[in-house]
C-alpha cells in the first residue's frame, strides 16, 4: 500500500499536469463540431500537447496509435481517431485522454453533445457526471474503494442505465494504470482501504440499455452490444484528510 502513496512532490506534479490535462479537454470540447473528423481531432489534441510542452500518457500504451481516445454515441471507450469518421449533428463525443508530466500521469474524460442532442442523450450524460461526483464524494480517507463504487452505481442504476462491468476507474499516477481496480458497482465498506496521498482515476461509464460490450475488429473499440448509447466522464484525484481534490477539473467541471 505504502507505494501507492503519493509524495508531495508527485502529487505537485500531478496538480500541474493535470490542469494541462483540462486544458487540452476543453480545446476538444471547443474542437468537437459538425462536420469535423475524429483525425482532425486528434491533430488537434497533438497541436496542444505540443504547444503546452507535455507528453501523452497513451500513444504507444498497450500499443494504442494515438494521442487521445474517442469514441461516439454506442462507442463505449477506446476509439481510435479516423480520418473517416465524421462528427455528426445530434452526436454523444467522448474524449479520454492524459498527460505525462515529470514522471506523472494524470487521465480524464469528457463527454460532449454536438449539435441538436436529443433530450435522452443529455439525461444519460447528466447521469454519468452525478455518478462522477458521487463516486469523488466518497474518495476520503478512511472509506474503502467499494464506497466510490456503491455510490456511482446507485446513480447509474437509479437512473435505470447499465453499469458496464468490465471497464473500471483505477489508480493512477506513477504508472497510467496502478492499483486498485474501482469498478462502478459495489458493496459499501469493503475493499482495499483509502489513504490520504493516493491519487485515483475515477470514470463512470454507462450504457442506455443493457450494461453487456463487444469489441470491433480494430481490435480497440467496445461499442454497447445492443447499439444503444454509452458516456463516460472522469477525474483524476487525490485523497486527502479533509475534502477530496480533483487534479483534472475544468472550469468547474
Amino acid at each position: 500500500m505504502s507505494s501507492l502513496i503519493k509524495t508531495p512532490a508527485q502529487i505537485e506534479a500531478m496538480r500541474i499536469g493535470g490542469k494541462f490535462l483540462a486544458e487540452i479537454l476543453t480545446t476538444l470540447e471547443k474542437s468537437a463540431t459538425v462536420g469535423i473528423s475524429t483525425w482532425d481531432l486528434e491533430m488537434i489534441c497533438r497541436a496542444k500537447f505540443a504547444e503546452l510542452k507535455v507528453k501523452p500518457s497513451f500513444l504507444g500504451m498497450y500499443g494504442f496509435p494515438a494521442y487521445t481516445c474517442i469514441y461516439i454515441n454506442e462507442e463505449v471507450v477506446h476509439g481510435i481517431p479516423n480520418k473517416n469518421k465524421i462528427v455528426q449533428d445530434g452526436d454523444l463525443v467522448k474524449f479520454d485522454c492524459g498527460v505525462l508530466y515529470n514522471g506523472m500521469h494524470t487521465d480524464s474524460a469528457i463527454t460532449v453533445p454536438v449539435g441538436n442532442v436529443s433530450k435522452e442523450a443529455l439525461v444519460l450524460k447528466n447521469s454519468a457526471e452525478n455518478a462522477l461526483m458521487a463516486g469523488i464524494e466518497q474518495a476520503r480517507a478512511g472509506n474503502h474503494v467499494g464506497d466510490i463504487s456503491s455510490a456511482i452505481q446507485k446513480i447509474i442504476e437509479g437512473d435505470g442505465y447499465g453499469v458496464v462491468r468490465e471497464c473500471t476507474g483505477h489508480g493512477v499516477g506513477r504508472k497510467l494504470h496502478e492499483d486498485p481496480n474501482i469498478p462502478n458497482y459495489g458493496t459499501p465498506h469493503t475493499g482495499p482501504l483509502l489513504r490520504a496521498g493516493m491519487t485515483l482515476a475515477i470514470e463512470p461509464i454507462l450504457a442506455q440499455g443493457d450494461y453487456r460490450i463487444k469489441e470491433l475488429a480494430d481490435g480497440w473499440t467496445i461499442v454497447t452490444a445492443d447499439g444503444k448509447l454509452s458516456t463516460h466522464v472522469e477525474h483524476t484525484i487525490l485523497i486527502t484528510d479533509n475534502e477530496p481534490e480533483i487534479l483534472t477539473l475544468r472550469n468547474g467541471q
